[in-house]
């Protein structure tokens, strides 16, 4: 090796040695080093974070959600779990499922399980008498019993009748003509559960029967609307029994005043079909506790009345 190249060798090791005391002196090599350290922990943080996540993940999915789903109903709720062959049904877990739902903040609740059960195959006519009716007397022993306020109560009924104005124009389609008979609906004296009577009206429309009062014309009073108007029947409805002397008394002013002096007289009610006796206290024709089949009991009874020529008193329970 010639002297040059070992002056040149001399001054790179030089250069080298002065770099490196450069970097020790001015701490960047702690600073790398410090760097790859830091790298090191924060993918070990990451890995110790996702690790949580997951966990946090698996417990929600598992154990909050459920809990929430319990909580808080979904329309889907309303429907028994069933096999796919198995014919859809409306009992009593539905009710109080459904009731669940109408007393919910959401009051699109009730309406979407309306419609999964529609889906499902049930129909308008097994909703009205096996579904509505049964909830909103169920609503009421809520009430009667404490677990329900007077606010909820209401909130419930009035979305019950919500669902039935959604529902009528499906349940009208298979009406009949026009019967000419006329009827009038009204709540019996002090009577305060008027859903029945909401829907025994849709039952008479459905069936061609004019029908007139309604929950709507609660306090009216009966005697002047039958003295005004011709009816062929007059229907009343009453859960309290201790309204019952009231409505006996009601009933023989409006046979008293009425313009068709072969007037019948329907009275409806869970009272009536725990108490028939009832019946002829009250001097009602008959009891229909069964919405669908009031228009047909109306009807033998009006047909009886005109065979007759005057009142019919023979206390039918339906």
């Amino acid at each position: 090796m010639n002297l040059q190249t070992k002056m040149n060798s001399a001054r790179t090791a030089d250069a080298k040695h002065s770099q490196d005391g450069d970097e020790l002196r001015d701490g960047s090599g702690y600073a790398q080093d410090s760097q790859a350290t830091a790298r090191l922990a924060t993918d070990a943080n990451r890995e110790a974070v996702e690790l949580r996540l997951a966990l946090i993940s698996r417990a929600i999915e598992d154990e909050i959600i459920p809990r929430l789903m319990l909580a808080h109903p979904t329309a889907g709720d309303c429907l028994s779990a069933a096999s796919p062959a198995s014919t859809p049904h409306v009992g009593q877990d539905e009710v109080k499922a459904f009731a669940q739902l109408v007393l919910e903040p959401d009051e699109n609740l009730a309406q979407a399980c309306i419609e999964a059960m529609r889906t499902s195959g049930i129909s308008v006519e097994t909703i009205y008498t096996d579904l509505l009716a049964p909830v909103a007397r169920y609503l009421g022993e809520l009430w009667e019993d404490d677990l329900c306020d007077f606010t909820q109560v209401t909130v419930g009924l009035g979305r019950l009748q919500q669902v039935l104005r959604e529902l009528s124009p499906a349940f009208g389609q298979s009406q009949v003509e026009t019967s000419g008979n006329r009827v009038l609906l009204l709540p019996g004296p002090g009577e305060q559960h008027t859903f029945g009577l909401v829907m025994v009206a849709e039952f008479f429309r459905r069936a061609g029967w004019d029908v007139g009062g309604g929950p709507w014309e609660a306090g009216a009073d009966p005697v002047v609307m039958v003295q005004r108007e011709w009816f062929d029947v007059v229907g009343f409805s009453l859960g309290n029994v201790e309204q019952l002397d009231d409505l006996a008394a009601c009933i023989k002013s409006v046979r008293a005043a009425a313009l068709n002096k072969s007037i019948c007289v329907i009275v409806g009610g869970p009272l009536f079909l725990v108490n028939p006796e009832y019946v002829a206290y009250v001097n009602a024709d008959a009891a229909s506790t069964d919405g669908a089949q009031a228009p047909g009991l109306a009807a033998s009874l009006v047909a009886a009345a005109r065979e007759q020529g005057a009142g019919v008193g023979n206390h039918l329970v339906s």
